[in-house]
């Protein structure tokens, strides 16, 4: 019996033992897997925290079931502005409230766990701020009870992509300005080409009219000058987008600036049957320094706008009036160009004056034009020290304002009082207040005594009344279209009695249509709105037999050639064109002229020539060489004028001018 007892607690020993054993084992083996976890863990969190940043971005592990942060990378302070501390053991909530994108919650809650979530591009904002960093939050499936929630910095990226669209829009921007440039030019262009190409139809109609084909040609000259500024134009296309364009001063007439616009836009007005009406107020000095070239520009800006948004009926007007209050040496002058047309709004009229900027509206869109015209004219005008300034309504039109100070040209003299009329009575007949006053004003200062009238029917009627009260008028400026009769018909009923008076009818319109009628009617001379006063001076002369001196040649300077008479010119062109114009002109200057069809051939002719054989070379600066060569080396306009000038050492060749012509500037 003892001996089972001793058993008994000998196997409950070894029972006791035994439970021990497996104790032991099972607390070594979970501290040995603790102990292994958490060296995963450390090893899991240290490669995220290298990862993070290396990529700059925040890793961040989430609870699958309860969504709360297990781990949070330690780049979360520096990208976000959030301590790691702040997320760990908090729901993702925290975290989506502290970037201020509350649709991340309805959109994670809605997420089948399946395919990636990659949320849009979005700004970072701290506090109240935005922080000029660009985010993006991607959401990984879930694995073991895990998902991995990524917060990766695209702000480089971002500034890229930013700098990338930019260079895009830049290059769109460029290609569209220079679209709308070239059909802005191609525009400006017809309209001196219609000009050249109406006239040059008219002189082959008329060219037994010597007359008629003189003043067309005289009208073609002004329209290819004017064409051939615009090309120029194009030509200095960087200097204008580089601010390096200057203005030229240069002698320049009022009268025929306007004149000459007249010209150019005649067709445009008749074409789309538009009243045309220019005037000009106390101008008293019509000679000044300008860059012609850049006020036509203006002026044709302008008026071709007024013409492109006027409907048939309308009237455009252009008055020019000199102010007081000029400095010294100086016009202060105001150039007023008003339409009938369609008008602007306000909103538009505040920035007019930007390029490429046009008014969308269903009636503008339907016209051509690339909102470059008016941009152009500020500068220009900013650049002439003036102002511009527009005034417009909806469905009434629009005028626009210049005012501009330009200096006279030196040693201009005073109005002369024409001996021959002094005291002498006329009377002007206009429908317009500011023409007869100014045709008054202008008659006052050439020494007549002068009466304006607005109604042809009352103009007969003092007409008669003078004759009978033996005070009879000694020159009738009548204006073609009054409303209540034609200045063809006062002129009619003034003739029937018994008036042989001169009698100038004053139109805005090319009178040949009318030239026929009026002289049968009795018509003396016709004068051209706007009218100045050398126009008036001219006209009233030849009105009395007494025609001051003029210049009839339509080349400048032509008529003073005796100076070139017999001087010897090498002209080497190898357009035959070119050359043949050339040595038309300078035949009519007195020229003699020897000619090269290249530059190898004007060498050997100057290398052959005596002395003194040559007064002038005239040579194009885009010579063609092609046929000559040395060896491998072809022979420039450089290489060329180096030769002529070694030839003028070694044959003492008495030519010192050796000129350059280019179509280029």
């Amino acid at each position: 019996m003892e001996y089972m007892k001793q058993v008994q607690r000998i196997a409950i020993a070894v029972n006791l033992l035994i439970m021990a054993v497996c104790l032991i084992f099972y607390l070594v083996n979970s501290l040995w897997i603790k102990k292994r976890a958490e060296v995963q863990l450390s090893s899991r969190e240290r490669i995220i925290n290298v990862l993070s940043a290396n990529s700059q971005g925040v890793y961040i592990l989430l609870d699958s079931s309860t969504w709360k942060c297990t781990f949070v990378s330690r780049s979360s302070e520096n990208l976000l502005g959030i301590p790691a501390e702040t997320l760990l053991g908090n729901s993702a909530k925290v975290l989506i409230d502290a970037l201020r994108q509350p649709h991340l919650e309805q959109t994670l809650r809605s997420w089948d766990n399946q395919a990636v979530l990659e949320f849009d591009r979005f700004h970072l904002i701290t506090g109240e701020q935005v922080s000029g960093k660009y985010l993006r939050i991607r959401v990984y499936p879930p694995q073991n009870g895990e998902t991995v929630f990524s917060i990766m910095d695209e702000t480089a990226d971002a500034k890229r992509e930013q700098a990338l669209e930019d260079a895009m829009n830049m290059a769109r921007s460029a290609n569209q300005a220079k679209s709308t440039f070239f059909s802005n030019m191609s525009h400006d262009i017809r309209t001196p080409m219609n000009a050249i190409i109406g006239f040059t139809t008219l002189v082959v109609s008329n060219i037994d009219n010597r007359e008629k084909v003189k003043d067309y040609l005289s009208k073609i000259l002004s329209s290819s000058n004017h064409l051939l500024s615009l090309i120029n134009d194009v030509l200095d296309m960087s200097r204008i987008e580089s601010g390096k364009i200057q203005l030229k001063e240069q002698e320049a007439n009022l009268s025929d600036i306007l004149h000459d616009i007249k010209t150019i836009i005649g067709g445009q007005i008749h074409a789309k049957q538009l009243e045309l009406y220019m005037d000009v107020m106390d101008v008293t000095d019509e000679d000044v320094l300008c860059d012609k070239t850049r006020l036509n520009q203006v002026l044709l800006n302008l008026l071709s706008n007024a013409i492109k948004f006027t409907p048939a009926g309308g009237t455009v007007s252009v008055r020019v009036a000199q102010l007081t209050g000029a400095p010294e040496g100086k016009g202060q002058y105001e150039i007023r160009v008003k339409d009938t047309g369609i008008g602007m709004s306000q909103e538009f009229a505040e920035k007019i004056f930007e390029p490429f900027e046009r008014e969308r509206t269903s009636t503008v869109s339907k016209i051509q034009g690339t909102g470059l015209g008016m941009a152009i004219t500020k500068n220009i005008i900013d650049m002439m020290g003036g102002t511009i300034e527009v005034h417009t309504e909806q469905g009434k039109g629009t005028e626009f304002v210049i005012r501009v100070a330009l200096r006279l040209r030196s040693g201009h003299r005073s109005v002369e009082k024409i001996r021959e009329l002094e005291n002498l009575k006329a009377l002007v007949v206009d429908d317009d207040f500011n023409t007869c006053d100014s045709v008054t004003r202008m008659l006052v200062q050439v020494g007549m005594r002068s009466e304006w009238t607005l109604s042809g029917r009352e103009a007969v009627l003092r007409a008669r009344q003078s004759i009978d009260l033996g005070d009879a008028f000694h020159a009738y400026i009548i204006d073609w279209r009054l409303p209540d009769m034609n200045g063809i018909e006062v002129t009619r009923q003034i003739r029937a009695m018994g008036d042989n008076t001169p009698i100038i009818i004053l139109t805005a319109y090319d009178w040949s249509n009318i030239e026929p009628e009026a002289k049968a009617a009795g018509v003396t001379a016709f004068c051209s709105k706007p009218m100045f006063m050398s126009d008036l001076r001219e006209t009233l002369m030849n009105a009395i037999g007494q025609k001051e001196a003029q210049d009839n040649t339509i080349l400048p300077g032509a008529s003073e050639s005796s100076s070139f008479r017999d001087k010897r010119l090498l002209l080497v062109e190898d357009n035959e064109l070119n050359c043949e114009i050339a040595l038309e002109i300078l035949s009519e200057y007195g020229f003699q002229i020897d000619t090269a069809e290249n530059g190898a051939v004007s060498v050997e002719k100057i290398a052959a020539s005596a002395p003194g054989d040559y007064d002038l070379i005239l040579m194009d600066i885009q010579i063609n060489a092609e046929c000559v060569w040395t060896g491998r080396q072809r022979k420039t306009v450089d290489w060329y004028s180096y030769e002529i000038r070694s030839q003028k050492v070694s044959t003492d060749l008495k030519c010192d001018p050796l000129c350059m012509v280019s179509c280029f500037r």
